[in-house]
Formats: C-alpha cells, structure tokens, sequence
C-alpha cells in the first residue's frame, strides 16, 4: 500500500468516526413535570419565612477546606489492651465474613476486655459522721465485650475493688478510730447479657431483608433511664423494644421508641430493704419527639413477694424543650401510689417535682453558647417519692439535681441529703467548659425538710469541682464542698482522683 492509498484511509476513518459527532444535534433543554395543584406564589416570601444565612466571621481558607480531606491523621486515643478479632478502631478491607448465620447476618466476631481504674485520696467528714478521716480509695471498672455479629453480643462487667458505693480503701487520720485497710467488693457480676436485634436474626435465617428493627437483651441487663433520675439498676430480666426509630406522620412525630422490661432478681429499690431480694419488676418505658420538644414516659410495677404490702407503681414523665433558643428546660414527674402499709410504715408513696433549667448564652457564631453554662435545678418532694429502681452505689434520686447532692461511689464523699421525702429545694451554679478541653463547676444548693414527717434540719451546701484529661488517657479531678446543717454537725470534704481509661 503506498502512501497515498494509506493516507486516504486514514482520511475516511476520521470522517467516520467524527461526522457523526460534528453533526448530531445538540441534546435538549432538561425539563421536569410540575404537579398541577402546586401553584407558583406572585408575592415576595415574607422576610421572617427563613432564617438569616449563616455568618463566618473569618475569612475563607481555601487551604483549611483541602485540608478536610488531605491533612488527616491519627489522633492518639485509648485502645483496649486486649483485642482479638474485629479491632475497635480498625482499618483496611476485611477478608470475606463467614455467613452461617445468614448473607443477610455476617459473622464479625471481636472480643475486648478494657475499662478504668480510679485512684482518690480524699479528706473530710466522711458519711457525713461528726469526725473528720483521710482516705485512699481504689476503684477498677472492668469489661468484656464479645461481638458476634453487628447486632450480636454478649457483655460484662466486673467491680472487684468495691461494693455498695464504698472502694476498696485505706483510712488514717481518724480522730475517733485508727488507721484501717478494708477491702470491698469480689469479682461477682455487675452485669452479663447478651443483646441482639431479633429483625436482623431473621433477616439472616430468612434470607429477607430486615424491615423492621427489633432489639433486645436478657441476663444482668442494666436498667438506666432519663439520665438514671427514674432507673439505674443492673437486674436479672430482660429487655425488648416494640417500637424502635418510627414516626408518625399524623401526630407529627418524627421518631418514637418503646421497651418493655421484666426483673426476676437484684431488682433494687430505696423502698424495700436492702436484704430483700424477693422483689419482681414489670413495666414498659418510652420517649418521643414531638410537639416543639423531648417526651420521655414510664410505668413500672415493683412486687416484694417477702412483704407484699411493699409493692407498688411507679410512674414517671418528662419533657425537654429550648424556649425562644435562650432557655433549656427539663420538667420530670414522678410518683408512687399502691402500697398498702399504713401511715409511716410506706416507703413509696408520694410525687416528686424536678425542674432542669441552663441559660444558653451568646450566639451560634459565639464561643461561649455551649461552654459557660449557668443553672437552676429545682425540686419539691411530697411525702415519700422514690425512683422506680436505683442501686445502692448510685447514690439518691436528686443526685442529678447538682454536685452537692452527688455521691463518688467510692469513698463516702459527704454530701447533702439525696432524697427528696417531704423536702424542697435546688442548686444554683455555673459550669465553664473552656475550649471543651476542661470543666469547671461552683454551685450553691439548698435543702429544706417540708411538714412534720421529715425529721431532718434544713441544709445548705457550697461545691467546686474542676477535671481535664492530662493525658488521651489520664483524668484528673478535684472536689470540695462545705455543708452546713441544722441540728446536726456540718459537713466538709475535699478530693482528689485520677482515672486510667483502657
């Protein structure tokens, strides 16, 4: 083939190729149906229709934006000393997954043991007794979590340097008693329960699609509920949410939840004794948003089967909601009704009140919006209210109420009466969270009994509380408090812990 004959291929082959593209039409303009009854609006939008666009106050940084997603690192964090299998924090592709449970269900199998150990050496009216004692207190926290599948597991805790609220300690410095080293607590189960999703079991079984989530768990499962004012007590039963993320477009609510629960053993209650471990718990608990804010609701029903008449009902409600973007609220309810002892011998029977108040300062742009954090926490108890279950070592129902009324679960740290029987009162304060890197508190509480049933004088109280990590894994925090009591001997205490995370 000579040049000439190569050279007109060549020629007819472009041709071919680009003829078509130099002559095809251009595509047309994108166009989309509009519903026939959305009507386009002739006036302006009213200027209070939409919010003002968001301001920044510095100036773009190109760089900073790359950065997102070009300047990445690892940061320094706690791992688990001991992890075999899925690592917490992971990376890299996995090898394929076995699916004897299901495709739909794949094993991804890990165990980790981690936790923290807390060191506290602290001076004062102890228990709230006349006589002042120095403390060394030990307290280690530690847990397995063994993960079957993303929605499978089984977990437990153990607290073997202490029990009821007291640490494994050495006391000195008494001015009534000598120097003393006592040991708490044994290696008995805190908690152990395994929790599944049954929706995702049968989606594996089924080989379906899951379309509805149904989680649940059952052993020494913990029982914690708004913020553990209600509930907060591991127990022998088992846990099962009916509805889980729903909503309900003609109430208007975007997202709801409902569990019911059952307690056959350590059902634990300040309305029966602590030697009493007949006790059964059924009841059911819920929340949802809705209605300009946060719902929270339950019922429970506690029967003491060593004394009958100790059995009652416990219902509770709360709602949270931020008033004119200024003010954020709690408001909770909790009463007792149905035991059958007569006059003093009821341990649960009353309403308590509890008010949660926080002035949120400054402007979205402001730094100071979510770190300087003033508070007014109220309460007002009548007759003899109790939460529906709460452990020996999480302290009184008004522990929420403020740092005064607080117990550390190690060392007996004086603080005020934690119970709200025919009493009122609150806690003012302030909480100051830096660069969200350290917190401080100071806080002023008080304590009034209310009627003739309440035997206590009245009591005010004044704390500080400061804590910031030092290291990715070290804690550090300081306490004092000064109480004063009528009738009765004031109180003090000053505090020092560090805490290991592993």
């Amino acid at each position: 083939m000579n040049g000439k004959a190569l050279f007109a291929g060549l020629l007819a082959l472009a041709l071919t190729l680009v003829a078509p593209c130099a002559f095809a039409e251009d595509p047309p303009e994108p166009t989309h149906d509009m519903d026939s009854q959305a009507q386009k609006l002739s006036i302006p939008f009213p200027a209070d229709w939409f919010l003002p666009d968001p301001k920044y106050p510095e100036p773009y940084d190109a760089q900073a934006q790359l950065d997102i997603y070009g300047a990445k690192h690892m940061n320094p964090t706690a791992y688990p000393p001991l992890m075999w299998g899925i690592r917490l924090y992971d990376w890299g592709a996995y090898t394929p997954r076995p699916t004897f449970l299901g495709v739909k269900n794949p094993i991804m199998s890990g165990l980790m043991i981690f936790g923290d150990l807390r060191f506290a050496a602290v001076d004062g009216t102890l228990g709230g007794g006349p006589s002042s004692q120095k403390k060394l207190a030990v307290r280690l926290n530690l847990e397995g979590d063994w993960q079957f599948t993303p929605t499978e597991r089984i977990h437990a805790l153990v607290r073997p340097l202490d029990a009821g609220g007291i640490a494994t300690n050495y006391r000195f410095g008494s001015n009534v008693s000598g120097d003393k080293f006592t040991h708490e607590g044994n290696f008995g189960l805190k908690t152990f329960f395994f929790e599944g999703d049954l929706g995702a079991i049968r989606a594996g079984l089924t080989d379906e699609d899951n379309k509805q989530d149904r989680p649940f768990s059952f052993g020494r499962v913990p029982l914690f509920t708004q913020n553990g004012i209600w509930a907060d007590n591991p127990m022998d039963g088992a846990e099962l949410s009916i509805f889980t993320a729903q909503s309900s477009k003609r109430l208007d609510i975007p997202n709801y939840d409902l569990i019911v629960f059952a307690g056959l053993h350590h059902v634990a209650s300040p309305a029966l004794p602590a030697s009493d471990t007949g006790a059964k718990l059924a009841g059911f608990a819920g929340f949802f948003d809705g209605f300009g804010g946060y719902t929270e609701y339950g019922y429970g029903y506690i029967r003491d089967s060593d004394n009958p008449d100790l059995s009652y009902h416990n219902v509770t409600a709360a709602y949270s909601k931020r008033w004119r973007g200024k003010f954020a609220n709690s408001y909770r309810i909790i009463g007792n009704f149905g035991q059958k002892a007569n006059g003093a011998a009821k341990t649960a029977d009353g309403v308590l009140l509890l008010f949660e108040s926080s002035l949120v300062r400054g402007t979205v742009t402001t730094l100071n919006t979510l770190t300087m954090v003033p508070y007014l926490n109220l309460f007002a108890g009548f007759k003899k209210p109790q939460p529906l279950v709460r452990a020996a070592d999480t302290g009184g129902v008004l522990k929420n109420t403020g740092i005064n009324f607080e117990t550390d679960g190690m060392t007996a740290y004086p603080t005020l009466t934690a119970s709200a029987n025919d009493a009122y009162g609150g806690a003012l304060g302030l909480e100051y969270l830096f660069k969200l890197d350290q917190q401080i508190v100071a806080e002023l509480a008080r304590y009034q009994p209310r009627g003739d049933n309440n035997p206590l004088g009245a009591q005010t109280g004044l704390g500080v509380r400061y804590q910031r990590p030092i290291t990715h894994t070290w804690i550090v925090r300081a306490d004092a408090m000064k109480g004063w009591r009528k009738d009765t001997n004031d109180i003090w205490g000053v505090r020092l812990e560090l805490r290991r995370k592993f």
